[in-house]
């Protein structure tokens, strides 16, 4: 079992199979736009733009478990993302992250890379081939993963 064994619904409302990103490498992020973690989102798009072409992508998930940090429906999270950060990488539906209502896909992350998840912006690094390789913390900025996202897209 890999990521691309999971289905997940986008921002839209359409289902997505994960296995349509299969090959590329992946930084699965729980995201809130009221946190004080928000800022993060440029950092995100900033790696996003660097590495897009080399075959990365960012799938973000919004979370509302921490403090009611990601309030608001789906179009509100996009644009706010959109016109405070110019995001430009997937948006998926709202989930939970922690307990039993938990999404399967962060059941699964959490069980390759155990551990509660502690608050917004955790990360989960995804190989080419689907697995978890790395979990990241969520005071992690995001430039400090390049040098670990490089490794993972020059695998062959």
């Amino acid at each position: 079992m890999n990521v691309y064994d999971f289905t997940v619904t986008d921002n839209k409302g359409s289902r997505v199979s994960l296995s349509d990103y299969r090959g590329k490498v992946l930084l699965i992020v729980n995201t809130a736009t009221k946190c004080g973690l928000t800022p993060q989102y440029e950092g995100l798009e900033a790696l996003y733009e660097k590495y897009h072409e080399q075959g990365f992508e960012i799938l973000d998930f919004p979370c509302n478990q921490f403090a009611f940090q990601a309030p608001g429906s789906a179009e509100k999270i996009d644009l706010f993302c959109k016109l405070h950060y110019d995001t430009k990488f997937p948006r998926f539906e709202k989930i939970k992250v922690n307990g039993k209502d938990a999404a399967s896909l962060y059941v699964y992350l959490k069980e390759q890379k155990p551990g509660r998840i502690q608050w917004n912006f955790a990360k989960f690094l995804i190989d080419r081939k689907g697995n978890v390789v790395e979990r990241f913390a969520p005071t992690e900025k995001p430039v400090e993963l390049e040098k670990k996202i490089e490794v993972e897209l020059n695998k062959a």
